[in-house]
């Protein structure tokens, strides 16, 4: 029996390198997920339901088997056999101050005590549960056998043979969701089951494990198992699918809110050193998975991980490198820069200085169009002894017998605009008069 490592989280998650098929024995069904943990995450690379397996003969459904693990690239892979519910007697028993060396021989001294089989000969299976205590499956050899018989005639080869709450067990340590929720004094988790009804897996410091199947709604099940938990009623319920790794990489068939026992169990034989499921398989049965698989991988993980530190200093280094080519790319146009900035100056000089040139062209033949505009607009008997011409206005002095009709005919000129008198005064039958008009601009 393996135990787990005492390691930390961060360190476990280091750890976490594995590859592994779980098969879930169903009442009809068998339900085959392949999955491979790496520190990254998981991947669920594929998912297989092998219909009436035990209606079909076994050599045509295990070639069904084989022929999905060779698409997969997995056929190395020894199986973890999730044996039905109703075919295993589960038990957690309390051992304290016993070694951790010593635990499989105190469970083997008192294993007659926890079945009711009497005489038949039985195979049984533990795990680890922390504090002193551990979870014991057991299951009639018979049984056993005539699942191993079935599994050699498909061609199938099985590492482990465990059950519903060994798998979920060891599957939710993988994460360190477990530690979190137990932290808050127990949990209840469901989901649903194949063939109907309700999962549900918890865990309190009253019963550090808990597994069931019920044929009622998810919250009467829960309800149910809260109180073997002694949990108070309103304690908040878990889908067991979020307390399991999320899966990277998933295909749509995988669907966990339906079943995920499959899944759990393929968890559950990927890194048995960090998180052992009880396994029921008697060693002379068991066939391992080929370490020698495990190379490639490691060696992978030891190259990327040599790739994540490399990757900050050669960042580094080609910033640096960059730079230094920048600035010296700098330093070599910065004197066509500075002429270029100089041509451009040079450039807007001569273009304002000959738009000065251009206005003062325009502003005689301005005045003299102004001049003309008011010589004919002050026509006789009127006239004008002094016309003053500025660039925005213009001063008109004069003599005239109406001289208030002059600012209508002037403001009515496109050339003038807003005039006003500045002085009128009259002398005998005639008026004087300054007026002083706007030009409009550009006029």
């Amino acid at each position: 029996m393996a135990i787990s490592l005492p390691v930390s989280q961060d360190l476990r998650k280091l750890l976490a390198f594995g590859h592994a098929v779980g098969i879930e024995v169903g009442a009809r069904d068998l339900e085959v997920v392949v999955a491979r943990v790496r520190p990254t995450g998981v991947r669920v690379r594929g998912r297989l339901t092998i219909a009436r397996f035990q209606e079909r003969p076994a050599a045509e459904w295990g070639a069904e088997y084989s022929a999905f693990l060779k698409n997969l690239g997995a056929t190395h892979l020894a199986a973890t056999v999730l044996l039905p519910r109703h075919e295993v007697i589960v038990r957690h028993i309390a051992l304290p101050g016993i070694a951790a060396a010593d635990l499989e021989g105190a469970i083997r001294f008192q294993i007659d005590s926890l079945h009711p089989y009497g005489d038949d000969e039985v195979a049984w299976g533990w795990s680890p549960l922390g504090g002193g205590a551990v979870l014991v499956g057991i299951v009639r050899q018979a049984v056993l056998d005539r699942y191993v018989q079935l599994l050699v005639e498909a061609g199938i080869a099985a590492a482990s043979f465990t059950f519903s709450a060994a798998a979920i067990h060891a599957a939710i340590r993988l994460n360190g969701k477990a530690a979190e929720a137990a932290a808050s004094g127990g949990f209840v988790a469901v989901s649903a089951a194949a063939g109907g009804g309700v999962e549900v897996y918890g865990e309190s410091a009253s019963r550090p494990v808990f597994s069931a199947r019920f044929d009622v709604p998810a919250a009467e099940a829960a309800l149910l198992a809260a109180a073997e938990l002694r949990l108070p009623p309103d304690n908040p319920v878990r889908k067991l699918e979020d307390l399991l790794p999320a899966p990277q990489v998933n295909p749509v068939e995988n669907d966990l809110s339906r079943n995920a026992l499959p899944y759990a169990t393929s968890l559950a034989g990927t890194c048995p050193w960090l998180a052992p499921a009880a396994n029921l398989l008697p060693a002379r049965y068991r066939k391992s998975t080929s370490r020698a698989m495990l190379v490639p991988s490691a060696i992978l993980g030891l190259l990327l991980l040599l790739a994540a530190v490399a990757m900050p200093l050669y960042s580094h280094y080609a910033d640096r490198r960059y730079l230094g080519t920048l600035e010296a790319e700098i330093a070599r146009l910065e004197p066509r820069a500075r002429r270029a900035a100089a041509l451009d100056r040079e450039i807007d000089r001569v273009r304002a200085r000959s738009r000065l040139l251009d206005e003062f062209r325009g502003r005689t033949r301005a005045d003299l169009d102004a001049l003309n505009e008011l010589t004919r607009l002050v026509e006789p008997p009127a006239w004008s002894n002094a016309i003053d011409l500025m660039r925005d206005s213009a001063r008109i002095s004069g003599e005239a017998s109406q001289a208030s009709s002059l600012l209508k005919i002037l403001d009515a000129s496109p050339l003038f605009e807003n005039s006003e008198f500045t002085l009128i005064t009259r002398s005998g039958a005639s008026e004087l008069f300054q007026i002083r008009t706007h030009r409009e601009a550009g006029k």
